[in-house]
């Protein structure tokens, strides 16, 4: 309520009531200004608390901002660059340069680079053979047709010799050769390309001279019992579930002969995979190492722009990220260097192109997926000279 009593004689003595309205009075107390009026100490105390509240999260913020980051991985990273330089990722073995998950592709790959890290996709057949190919069929890649791969049988594969040599067109990913065209596969040059094309280490001969036979991931870990690895995980639900136990079950067979936990990296675009993961980590299995699904990685770049990746503890080895996601830019400095504070790799995909390349060199980028493993290679030796 107004104090009628105080402020009438004050209005009296204007000639005019706008001028009074116009002007800053304090009448024991009240503030009228322009027809507003408010309790002096009011403000001030809610200036106080404005002013103190600020500075308080201010403060919290810059607490935050400097605390340390909690160690995503745990000792040294592998994964990581080892002398400031990307590591070459041959893309399902450089699927520009011999077909795509090849055991042939992987050894063309070495012979790139003997310390190159190799890229694979794994399906798990009916009779629970854990083999390399990108799609959930076999149509693009064989002469096969509607053939999902955990309703094929990998002895099949083997005693038919199929040839994983081929370009078809399917009806959508991971879909279906309904029109019956084969196409051989081609590389980069436009040219054909056998298993005698391929320069294999000493002592090894290939496979066959004219196919490409299907690759398991046994065959991968063992061939190359020395190179770092990453398995994306293709296949989900009960099926995605069958070829995730496999997985497991290999590497702990494997592990004393391959030091398979120790180099191995496993990812997957399906939420319910990453899940294992985490279960496996938390449980099992302490030393598993993997890329996180899509919404961690979504999680990290959010709360590293607040500076509060702090609070960020997914047991995350590697990121494996495009390097534009939409309108967001993940090729930064700033989100490399707030994933090495977490002591996480950063590895960009798919890069095929010399100046996508050199943009990622120069950026200081852990890794780099491409299909022209040749190419990559070229550029980084330059850079060595």
């Amino acid at each position: 309520m107004f104090r009628v009593a105080t402020i009438v004689p004050n209005i009296i003595a204007f000639e005019h009531i706008d001028d009074f309205l116009c002007t800053k009075h304090d009448l024991h107390g009240v503030v009228f200004y322009n027809g507003t009026r408010m309790e002096v100490d009011i403000v001030r105390k809610i200036m106080r608390i404005t002013m103190y509240a600020f500075l308080s999260f201010v403060l919290v913020w810059l607490v935050i901002a400097i605390w340390p980051r909690p160690l995503s991985h745990s000792g040294h990273n592998p994964f990581r660059s080892q002398d400031g330089l990307p590591h070459i990722i041959a893309h399902a073995g450089g699927n520009m340069e011999f077909p795509d998950n090849t055991l042939e592709a992987f050894y063309n790959a070495y012979h790139v680079d003997p310390n190159i890290i190799m890229e694979a996709d794994i399906n798990i057949t009916q009779d629970g053979v854990v083999v390399l190919s990108h799609d959930r069929t076999f149509d693009r890649k064989t002469t096969l047709q509607y053939a999902d791969v955990h309703e094929t049988s990998y002895t099949d594969l083997v005693e038919q010799a199929i040839d994983f040599g081929y370009e078809n067109p399917i009806d959508g990913p991971n879909g279906y050769n309904v029109t019956g065209e084969r196409i051989p596969y081609t590389n980069y040059l436009g040219d054909t390309v056998t298993p005698l094309d391929v320069t294999y280490p000493e002592g090894v001969e290939p496979r066959h001279d004219t196919k490409f036979l299907v690759t398991t991931l046994e065959d991968l870990i063992t061939a190359f019992p020395d190179n770092l690895i990453v398995i994306e995980l293709k296949q989900h639900g009960d099926v995605g579930a069958a070829l995730f136990d496999a997985v497991i079950d290999l590497m702990v067979q494997l592990d004393d002969a391959y030091d398979t936990f120790n180099r191995i990296v496993l990812a997957s675009f399906h939420e319910d995979q990453y899940a294992r993961f985490l279960e496996a980590k938390n449980t099992s299995h302490p030393t598993l190492m993997f890329s996180p699904q899509a919404i961690s990685i979504e999680r990290f770049y959010v709360l590293h722009l607040l500076r509060f990746d702090a609070f960020y503890r997914d047991p995350a080895t590697a990121f494996h990220i495009p390097t534009q996601e939409g309108n967001i830019n993940l090729a930064t400095e700033r989100f490399l260097r707030a994933a090495g504070r977490h002591n996480i790799a950063v590895h960009y995909w798919t890069i095929n192109d010399e100046e996508t390349m050199i943009e990622l060199i120069e950026l200081g980028a852990d890794g780099i997926l491409t299909d022209r493993p040749t190419l990559l290679k070229e550029i980084l030796d330059r850079y060595r000279e």
